[in-house]
């Protein structure tokens, strides 16, 4: 499974989930080794169609970072932060994201939009 890491150490995954909100933006960057871009890329798709049919998905998109980067990052628009953490909980989800080799690495966190 891939390893998760917290972009903020001050508020890890879980707590985020403690604030309901919504909509929400989920940006999850990804250190991918090169030679498991593909695989990995296989592996998000499944799990990202299965997100596409849980109550409170509005969008997604993977973006792939230049120069030879080996960053990922998706970013997916959730209803509220209770919608993407029962989707993130369930068993299914759980079973495809076990797939992901243990080199990958997954830095998760949840965001607001600022009117400006």
């Amino acid at each position: 499974m891939a390893q998760l890491q917290s972009l903020d150490p001050q508020t890890p995954m879980l707590t985020q989930f403690e604030q309901e909100t919504g909509p929400i933006v989920l940006a999850n960057t990804f250190f991918v080794p090169k030679e498991r871009t593909e695989a990995f890329l296989s592996l998000f798709q499944r799990q990202a169609e299965f997100m596409k049919a849980q109550p409170g998905f509005v969008s997604l998109q993977m973006h792939k970072g230049t120069a030879g980067s080996r960053l990922l990052m998706n970013v997916a628009v959730w209803e509220s932060t209770q919608a993407l953490a029962g989707a993130l909980s369930s068993t299914e989800f759980q079973r495809i994201a076990a797939e992901a080799p243990d080199d990958i690495v997954s830095y998760p966190h949840v965001f607001e939009q600022v009117d400006l």
